[in-house]
């Protein structure tokens, strides 16, 4: 029906319009290393793996007829990829996870024996695409692709052997050739994203204070300020119950990659040389490299396989408890060093990072100088439970560094970290947020 390289210029400048594409111009070079063409007449599949300019890429390729541009193509200008010219007439070209028709034929394709009649696209803006079928399934497509087991399916795959329950443990997979394509899980209907939580709590919070603001007798006395702890909305408890599934998350990942020697110095160095390669910032860097050497000389206890990218948009709350989601890592990392084994206290400080975030947010809501002291008050509340919450359950794991002044200091540590990671983070790609990472960033340096 298609001759594949038909695509290939078309691809080439719609690439760059994706999120998930890492260069940063159209690509000077683009080849096919796998391909499957589905269907003979309109609507047809193409599933391809693509090089551009040395990086692989998942594409899943929809053909319909030019003259007949189907409606949910309407206002999705980034989905379209081009007309082209087949063997069954003059076709418009788009990715296919749009198309609901062929979004059932991806279904079948992974997993053969599943039966769906709907399929509605969530998170087309990010790393990879997910795909829900009847509100009962997900099916993730991976998009930039790395030789080797992507960590998704590695790690759930692992926790579920485990016994940790906490995960939705793959249905299905899909590879080509060196590279994990896809995977089906089970969809958890009616869970709420922990980020979606805490701003709740956070807006219930600055509400109660809003009800206290008013002077009543006094007009010179200052207004009360709202106790976290008394919000109808109070998070501290889940808080403590995320601490306690991260810490048996952590327990899991030993049991099924292993306890490893570490090395505080070569974490210490690679956090120095983040900070040197982030440029010119406004920060106290001899109390920054005096948090860094803190580790250097800490004893850290074990390195184990992490999550990698823990916060608050990676845990679902369902009616059974905590969920933990996307074991990827950070998709701008190398494959291999998002599976080196590292400190599990690096995805405490990635939670601990998330809560200062949401309070941060949150805050940049209201304009009312007076809600900052509640919202440092609402992240200290929060952090504490989720640390006693991670403590309990991970301290008898054998994972965690015999000295709680050697926690204190990993975990400050790798808090710099993730500050000088969501700094540049944040200038590339929302420069309105890059103050909240850089408070953070003096906020740690002052605390020393």
């Amino acid at each position: 029906m298609i001759e594949v390289g038909e695509l290939l210029p078309a691809l080439a400048s719609w690439l760059p319009r994706q999120r998930w594409y890492s260069g940063q111009s159209e690509a000077t070079s683009i080849d096919v290393v796998h391909q499957e063409v589905r269907g003979e007449e309109f609507p047809a599949l193409v599933r391809l793996v693509v090089r551009a300019d040395g990086t692989h890429y998942q594409v899943v390729v929809g053909l319909r007829g030019r003259d007949d541009r189907p409606e949910f193509l309407w206002s999705q200008d980034q989905a379209v990829i081009g007309d082209l010219t087949t063997a069954a007439g003059e076709a418009v070209a788009y990715d296919a996870v749009f198309d609901p028709e062929l979004a059932l034929e991806l279904l079948h394709v992974v997993a053969p024996e599943e039966k769906a009649e709907r399929s509605r696209l969530i998170g087309a803006e990010q790393s990879n695409s997910s795909l829900v079928y009847d509100e009962r399934v997900i099916l993730k497509l991976f998009r930039r692709l790395q030789p080797g087991p992507n960590p998704e399916i590695e790690v759930t795959e692992a926790l579920g052997a485990e016994g940790f329950t906490n995960v939705a443990a793959p249905l299905a997979t899909m590879r080509a050739g060196e590279f994990d394509l896809a995977i089906l899980q089970p969809f958890l209907a009616g869970a709420v994203e922990g980020w979606a939580l805490a701003l709740t709590s956070l807006r219930d919070l600055f509400g109660m204070h809003d009800t206290q603001s008013v002077p009543i007798i006094n007009l010179d006395a200052p207004p009360p300020v709202a106790d976290p702890a008394q919000a109808g909305g109070d998070f501290s408890g889940e808080a403590a119950r995320l601490g306690a599934m991260t810490g048996g998350m952590h327990v899991a990942l030993a049991g099924a990659f292993g306890r490893h020697h570490a090395d505080s110095k070569v974490w210490a160095e690679s956090i120095a040389r983040q900070l040197v390669a982030l440029g010119p910032v406004d920060v106290d860097r001899d109390a920054a490299l005096a948090i860094i050497d803190r580790l250097a000389e800490a004893d850290p206890g074990p390195a184990i396989r992490v999550h990698g990218d823990y916060h608050l948009g990676q845990v679902l709350r369902t009616d059974a408890g905590w969920y933990v989601l996307d074991f990827e890592g950070e998709p701008a990392r190398p494959l291999a060093e998002r599976r080196r084994p590292t400190s599990p206290l690096k995805d405490v400080a990635g939670m601990l990072r998330s809560l200062y975030y949401a309070s941060a947010v949150a805050r940049t809501e209201r304009d009312a100088q007076e809600l900052d002291e509640l919202a440092a008050a609402w992240e200290e509340r929060n952090r504490g439970a989720f640390l006693r919450g991670y403590l309990r359950a991970a301290g008898s794991g054998g994972i965690l560094p015999p000295d709680p002044d050697c926690v204190d200091a990993v975990i400050a540590a790798f808090e710099l970290e993730k500050a000088v990671y969501e700094l540049g983070y944040e200038r590339a790609y929302r420069p309105d947020w890059e103050a909240i990472p850089l408070a953070a960033l003096r906020r740690l340096t002052g605390e020393l």
